[in-house]
């Protein structure tokens, strides 16, 4: 009607670009099918070539008789691509590379000893390009391998970088950054990423949707997950009353408190055997079982393999030695960073270095959130979450157990309750399968609130 003001509707899902090329500046128009996952996984569905109709005497457009055109760089007759390249097209990729650069001042740095807080800073920049970087050669090697061993091996690689610097500071004894690092991974996914995506899909529709079941699904997935942390929670508060006298338990003798230590390494590491079972079963239901409720229907684009995949797996390689290090170096100059410059040990591992393997992830999210692709975002942020909470808080307790470190999901009562809070406030939001920029308002803030109480 005239006089009222027009509202731009959300874009149908067709000609979804690859969220890679979306972050990376690729917009080729090619044609996909995208299997929205809630692990964070959108596997390309490759449809056989049509057949053609046996017409007497027709011709195959490769007659058999005839050389295919070959090249020095491995360019065949399956179309295969050289790795030259293969290179070009994993180093070139986008302007976040350039960050590149600080990678090999990274090494300088460490064994020139220019400082922990030059460490600190340079290790923390090489890495978001490396952790780019290993996305990339991850979904390169999966589109070679079909849609469920593509999707297992994204999700063994979704979240590498969190992995790797949870594992270093683990052998190093760093325990508590370890846990704040996961919780901040987790609550940077849940609260900025998608509360900045649901504001940037608002500035652009009056609202957008999304599939409900399969976000439903996930949300409840990550309930179960801060459950298993409330559970070795309430039973330290409940070792520490003793006869229901709070302060008869903090005189608890050593005894007690070893008794209490072992009973919270059997709950977690029984929890953490079971958790990682339950992920198996969700991903079986993610890719199989249930495939079709993560898939978006209008979707219609195939994804074009950019890399040969011997060169794709030696880049995973590669790339994950070099972030090894990276992230050795970042978490040995923790320490002396934070008493130089009075930061909480506690906000650099619920803050800062959740930045680190989520950046390139954050800007694909927000950037389909403004294309109206809600369910890419919804598998982003959420799906990532997952990957943390069921798969690898669980994996590093594991780990601690075979490598002689006492890590266990009992979290202080503080970042139980703001985690546990979270997840309730996503779950009231994702319920309706539809959001706005005022929701996307209330999870930013509950973020910046969490930040500050954390400083």
């Amino acid at each position: 009607m005239d006089g009222q003001p027009k509202v731009k509707d959300a874009p149908s899902n067709n000609n979804i670009p690859n969220e890679r090329d979306a972050l990376l500046g690729n917009n080729n128009n090619r044609q996909h099918t995208y299997h929205v996952s809630a692990v964070g996984v959108y596997l390309p569905r490759h449809r056989p070539a049509a057949t053609p109709f046996l017409v007497p005497n027709a011709v195959s457009p490769n007659p058999a008789h005839l050389p295919l055109p070959q090249n020095d760089l491995g360019n065949g007759a399956q179309g295969d691509i050289g790795v030259v390249d293969s290179l070009k097209a994993l180093l070139f990729s986008g302007w976040i590379n350039v960050l590149l650069v600080a990678v090999p001042l990274s090494f300088i740095s460490h064994f020139a000893k220019w400082g922990s807080t030059a460490d600190f800073v340079i290790s923390f920049i090489a890495i978001v390009p490396l952790a780019s970087l290993l996305g990339d050669s991850t979904e390169q090697c999966a589109l070679k391998l079909g849609q469920t061993l593509g999707g297992l091996m994204n999700a063994t690689f979704g979240n590498a970088v969190e992995a790797i610097v949870g594992i270093l500071a683990l052998t190093k004894g760093e325990l508590r950054i370890v846990q704040t690092s996961m919780l901040g991974s987790i609550l940077s996914n849940i609260l900025l990423v998608l509360g900045c995506s649901f504001l940037a899909a608002g500035y652009k529709f009056k609202e957008s949707n999304f599939q409900v079941t399969a976000a439903q699904a996930s949300s409840s997935l990550m309930v179960l997950g801060t459950t298993t942390l409330v559970i070795p929670a309430a039973y330290h508060v409940s070792r520490k009353e003793v006869n229901g006298d709070a302060f008869a338990g903090m005189l608890a003798t050593a005894r007690d408190k070893t008794n209490d230590l072992n009973g919270l390494l059997t709950i977690s590491r029984g929890t953490a055997i079971i958790l990682l079972v339950c992920y198996g079963f969700y991903l079986f239901f993610q890719l199989k079982t249930h495939a079709y409720l993560f898939e978006d229907p209008q979707a219609h684009e195939e994804e074009e393999a950019k890399m040969n995949v011997t060169t794709a797996v030696v880049s995973l390689c590669v790339v994950t030695v070099i972030t090894s290090f990276c992230a050795d170096y970042l978490v040995g100059a923790i320490d002396e960073f934070a008493d130089q410059y009075k930061i909480p040990k506690s906000f650099i591992g619920l803050i800062l270095i959740p930045i680190v393997g989520n950046a390139a992830e954050h800007v694909t999210s927000v950037w389909m959130a403004m294309k109206g692709k809600m369910e890419i975002t919804i598998g982003v942020a959420i799906g990532s979450s997952i990957q943390i909470a069921v798969g690898v808080i669980p994996l590093l307790v594991v780990v601690g157990w075979a490598i002689g470190q006492n890590l266990t999901l009992y979290f202080e009562t503080f970042e139980t309750i703001i985690l546990f809070i979270s997840i309730y406030l996503v779950n009231c939001l994702v319920q309706d399968g539809k959001s706005n920029w005022l929701e996307g308002m209330m999870l930013v803030a509950l973020y910046a609130i969490v930040a500050l109480a954390f400083w």
